[in-house]
């Protein structure tokens, strides 16, 4: 039978995208309380956990809204990484990294590329998680831009390490596994990359940005 949540073929069931939202939830409630526990019971309030989770479905959301899918892996969504990015710039770099791991979470758990556990580390967890690294801009002027530039920075770097490490045989004939990772990550990052960034120098866009962080953070 289906449901909000679950969708049947009738012969399986699979997960719809208030399902995806829920797991998204769900996960970044999980670190939460494991941030609680581990940091002598220091909690997030409500709204940074209301603001944080509504952030994350719109990420899911958008993941799934792909311009161009990579052949290895690897996507141009509509500006997905950018909502990771927002929790981060409002609540800072603890925050933002929790949303960001449990992103990758959610990610392995939608689109699995398995090749060894090393590799399910560095795509999914450190890679993603890298996106909460624009929390270290949060109080900076011009943060949104500079955070979100060092978090799609954090995230190619250990893009291009998974490439060289655990995909470099696929290289071209002639190129190093180095170039071949470079170029092929800095494709789909890039161009998601300068994507966002001219939407978010669009001044009305930038006002509504401010605008979020303020009943965010308020």
């Amino acid at each position: 039978m289906s449901n909000l949540f679950l969708s049947f073929d009738g012969e399986s069931y699979s997960l719809t995208t208030p399902g995806y939202v829920l797991i998204a939830i769900l996960i970044f409630a999980v670190l939460v309380l494991i941030s609680a526990i581990v940091g002598n019971g220091k909690k997030i309030g409500a709204k940074p956990l209301v603001f944080s989770a509504a952030a994350l479905g719109l990420a899911v959301v958008t993941s799934m809204i792909k311009v161009l899918e990579m052949p290895m892996g690897g996507s141009i969504t509509l500006c997905s990484m950018l909502f990771v990015v927002l929790i981060g710039y409002w609540y800072g770099s603890t925050v933002g990294l929790m949303a960001g791991i449990a992103y990758g979470l959610l990610q392995f758990i939608l689109d699995p590329y398995i090749l060894s556990l090393p590799q399910v580390l560095v795509d999914y967890i450190f890679a993603f998680g890298a996106l909460g690294l624009s929390g270290f801009f949060s109080g900076k002027k011009n943060g949104l831009i500079l955070g979100f530039i060092a978090a799609v920075l954090g995230r190619f770097v250990f893009a291009v390490l998974s490439g060289v490490i655990f995909f470099g045989q696929y290289a071209p004939e002639n190129m190093s596994p180095l170039v071949y990772s470079v170029s092929y990550n800095g494709a789909y990052l890039g161009a998601e990359a300068i994507l966002t960034i001219v939407i978010l120098l669009i001044p009305a866009v930038r006002k509504a940005m401010d605008h979020v962080k303020r009943l965010a953070t308020e």
